[in-house]
């Protein structure tokens, strides 16, 4: 029921055509990240090794000014992301043309839990936890 709730938010917000032309600050952004937060994040075993995804995060990064992680417990590390694209019709979309990519690779088997924290261009933060279990695709 939550996850329908959710959906069918995001789905309103994305076909109200006055909101789907933004999403570049903290206050548009926002509350999308906060209602999927249980989707921030993925960890997929992939040729070998742990692939920690962030494609939800990085959909939404217009209105953060940082994303950072840490995986079991470590030192959280900033991710390097594509900028926004403020000046074009979709401004989140991922170009795919930095050559960054969206996901970090670790050892497999290596990730047992993962911290992210959002920061936002209004200077207000979340910070979420992740077992492994909860965010592992297949």
């Amino acid at each position: 029921m939550k996850n329908a709730l959710i959906s069918a938010t995001c789905v309103a917000l994305l076909t109200t055509p006055a909101l789907a032309q933004n999403f570049t600050t903290a206050a548009e952004v926002k509350p999308i990240l906060e209602m999927t937060k249980s989707n921030w994040i993925a960890v997929r075993e992939y040729d070998g090794q742990d692939l920690l995804y962030f494609t939800q995060i990085l959909s939404w990064r217009c209105g953060l000014d940082s994303i950072s992680y840490a995986v079991n417990g470590g030192d959280a590390t900033q991710l390097a992301t594509e900028p926004c694209h403020a000046e074009e019709g979709a401004p989140n979309a991922l170009k795919m043309d930095t050559g960054l990519l969206p996901y970090v690779a670790f050892p497999l088997g290596s990730v047992e839990d993962v911290s992210v924290t959002l920061t936002y261009d209004d200077g207000t933060s979340i910070t979420e936890s992740f077992a492994r279990g909860a965010v592992q695709i297949q």
